[in-house]
């Protein structure tokens, strides 16, 4: 059995529980009737108030038609943005706005809003008291506006241009007439501001435009005089006469450079041709000459006769003699004309070479004027430009004067808001809803009354049991010859027997939690089976439970796993080591008292120090994981070689999977890793398989308790203990494992690894 407290062995009956509250019904019944009537009564009672809204969009109300000239639509949309709804919505919520509201609605005069006038006499005699703040110190108008912000909300409509103006009053036309007030009130005051706005820039326009249309006078004849003082002429093209006749002057000179070198070019030519004897047929100078043509007809016609005549006739007959005469004259004038016309292209060329000169003696003073010109006229254009943008801007300033003035005098100021929706007088409070505060009051009060129930039922007692304790048949039954019950199976050697008797005698071990007694010596016999019977308990009297046979004691005094366990936590030890000489079926001891003193609520951890790791791979279900060879071997720390139990809160180091002759070079340190794991938990169980005293001699300690595991009480187990006692463990003590569950499975009661 567990050792466990008072207090954890009783569980809750929700049965017995839920039960108060059938049992308990018109209590409840009552309580929420009580509740719910004094809700109704309340609301019943309360003043009623209505609530009404008004909205107002933001939006141009500018037409296009009457749109100021220059001006464009986007230009004149007001500021559309959740910080420009904000700002509309604080210049709703101003006091000059509900100041003018109050005015104009009286509601000074109402009680609703100034609670001096028809004060109660409950109220006068807090005041006088001082339980309560005289209103009268505060100044009327704080009052009203004070009231006023109670009960008005302005706030604008989510991803919209709209603000809703709500108004709550006792009065259902007052709670509609005040927002309708304030809108009309925001409205007029942005018509104000525009036509204030507009009065101020007509008023600022009238002396501006006269200041500006003297200045453009000025500017201009500041112009005009500089032009007529700097001789700045103005050509055809709207340029500087200097600059004009020097652009013409540079044409000229260019055309007539270019005959010039024509006509020098032709004289050359028809010089070569004379001196060289060239033909002039291929000038076309001298085949433009008439004369010329005219003696080269004669010619063609004086060698056609010649032709003629040498057919009858000889070359010295006269006619022919006489032909070839002419024939010559003919060459010599045509050779004199082409001289005459070489004669009057070089006199073309020089008169051209002259003009030249003249034209270039011309463009050189015209370029020294065009200068002059050019920086004179950055000078006029400074001054036409100052000119033309007081001239811009007072043709502007007029423009928008006239606008100004046209909306003055017709009274035309369009405001960027408008009312979409006027509040409607409410005919239905919004407060108290009956209704609802009723069912609610009613749903409260029952879910509180239920509780209380619960609560009184759980705190007296009533619906408490004792917890039900479930003992298992034992799985592995050792079977025992009839003489087992007559006499002990096997004598201890006597320093074994005298040991045991020794402790026995010092501090007899209980045999029951409720009934102790002396365990018996090595030379008493065992108690047949039969005879064990177990305590029957008053609280289950009508539940049956499945009885686990006992196992007969042997001769060397051995107990079970509870037993074990209650000896570890009534002595508070802080280390136990198990050795098991039968080997790996021994060790479920030390799983099975680890996980008992677990149950108990103690930090309990298991250290493996098996070669197979029997002890914790039922605990892992695998023996896979890292252990205390990984930690001595330097290769894992403690967070990643502690692993939980599957099967219970006990916590297990395996054996790990590093090399065992690697890990045991640093035995040395296993009083280190004892000493930390001692701190960190309040028990510390070590199963060493089949070890000896040397062995187990690096493990000791303060408050630690040697346990020997037994299967079968045979010789192999005897000799073992006593080689214990004799090593200097007289106090050792003997557990068994049989009659329990075995490591791997789950009990009832204990954390299931599914």
């Amino acid at each position: 059995m567990s050792v466990q407290s008072a207090a954890a062995d009783v569980d809750v009956d929700l049965g017995q529980l839920f039960a108060s509250l059938a049992r308990n019904w018109l209590r409840i019944l009552l309580a929420v009737l009580v509740v719910t009537g004094l809700a109704f009564a309340l609301a019943s009672l309360a003043t009623k108030h209505y609530k009404a809204q008004t909205q107002v969009e933001i939006v141009p109300r500018e037409s296009v038609y009457t749109r100021p000239a220059g001006s464009n639509n986007d230009g004149d949309k007001p500021i559309l943005d959740e910080q420009g709804v904000a700002t509309q919505v604080q210049i709703i919520s101003s006091n000059e706005i509900l100041k003018q509201v109050a005015q104009k609605l009286g509601l000074s005069r109402l009680h609703e809003f100034d609670e001096t006038i028809n004060m109660s006499a409950m109220s006068r005699v807090l005041i006088l008291l001082g339980l309560k703040t005289d209103p009268m110190d505060v100044p009327a108008d704080e009052r009203v506006l004070k009231k006023m912000r109670e009960k008005l909300n302005v706030y604008g409509v989510e991803k919209t241009r709209i603000i809703a103006i709500e108004f709550s009053s006792e009065d259902p036309k007052l709670a509609a007439s005040v927002p309708d007030a304030i809108a009309a009130a925001y409205i007029a005051g942005q018509g104000a501001a525009k036509r204030e706005s507009n009065s101020a820039a007509a008023d600022f326009l009238a002396p501006e435009i006269a200041d500006l249309s003297k200045q453009v006078k000025d500017a201009e004849a500041k112009v005009a005089a500089y032009r007529a003082q700097s001789d700045l002429l103005i050509g055809g093209n709207n340029s500087v006469l200097a600059t004009q006749q020097l652009a013409e002057l540079t044409t000229e000179l260019s055309r007539v450079r270019a005959n010039r070198a024509a006509a020098e070019g032709t004289a050359d030519n028809v010089r070569k041709a004379l001196q060289n004897g060239g033909s002039l047929d291929s000038l076309p100078e001298v085949l433009s000459s008439d004369l010329i043509q005219r003696l080269r007809e004669r010619q063609v016609e004086l060698r056609a006769n010649i032709a003629d005549m040498s057919t009858t006739l000889l070359d010295n007959h006269p006619r022919i003699r006489a032909a070839k005469s002419q024939l010559a004259d003919l060459d010599a004038q045509i050779r004199s004309e082409a001289q005459k016309i070489m004669r009057g292209l070089v006199m073309q060329a020089d008169a051209a070479k002259a003009r030249e000169s003249q034209l270039v003696a011309d463009v050189n003073t015209l370029k020294a004027a065009s200068a002059q010109a050019g920086e004179q006229q950055v000078d006029l254009d400074a001054l036409q430009r100052d000119a033309a943008a007081k001239r811009q801007q007072l043709e502007l300033y007029l423009t928008n004067y006239r606008e100004a003035a046209s909306r003055q005098d017709r009274n035309y100021v369009p405001v960027d808001a408008r009312v979409v929706s006027a509040a409607s007088v409410p005919s239905e409070p919004y407060f108290p809803k009956i209704g609802p505060i009723v069912g609610a009051a009613a749903a409260a009060s029952l879910l509180l009354a239920a509780v209380f129930t619960l609560l009184r039922e759980l705190f007296s007692g009533r619906a408490m049991r004792p917890a039900r304790r479930v003992r298992l048949e034992p799985i592995d039954e050792v079977p025992m010859p009839p003489a087992a019950y007559e006499e002990p199976l096997i004598r201890p050697e006597p320093a074994v027997a005298s040991a045991f008797a020794n402790r026995d005698a010092e501090a007899p071990w209980p045999d029951t939690a409720t009934d102790p007694q002396p365990l018996p010596s090595a030379e008493a016999e065992v108690e047949p089976t039969e005879q064990a019977e177990p305590a029957a308990m008053p609280e289950y009297a009508s539940e049956p439970e499945p009885v686990a046979v006992p196992r007969p004691r042997s001769v060397l005094g051995e107990i079970d796993i509870e037993k074990a366990a209650e000896k570890l936590i009534a002595s508070g030890a802080a280390r136990a080591i198990f050795v098991s000489p039968e080997g790996d079926e021994a060790a479920a001891s030390a799983v099975l008292v680890a996980r008992e003193v677990s149950d108990a609520g103690l930090r309990v951890l298991l250290l493996d120090l098996t070669a197979s790791g029997a002890a914790s791979r039922p605990m892992l279900d695998s023996g896979l994981f890292p252990g205390i060879t990984n930690l001595l071997a330097s290769q894992s720390q403690f967070s990643d070689v502690i692993h939980a139990d599957l099967y219970s809160d006990c916590h297990v180091i395996p054996v790990g999977t590093a090399d065992p002759v690697l890990a045991m070079r640093a035995a040395d340190r296993l009083p280190i890793i004892m000493q930390s794991l001692t701190t960190a938990y309040d028990l510390v169980v070590v199963e060493c398989g089949p070890a000896d005293a040397q062995g187990i001699s690096r493990l000791g300690g303060e408050t630690t308790e040697v346990f020997l595991s037994m299967l079968e009480p045979d010789d192999e187990v005897t000799q073992a203990a006593v080689k214990l006692i004799e090593s200097g463990y007289p106090d050792l003590t003997l557990v068994t494992p049989l009659g329990h569950e075995p490591p791997g499975t789950p009990v009832p009661g204990r954390r299931s690894a599914a």
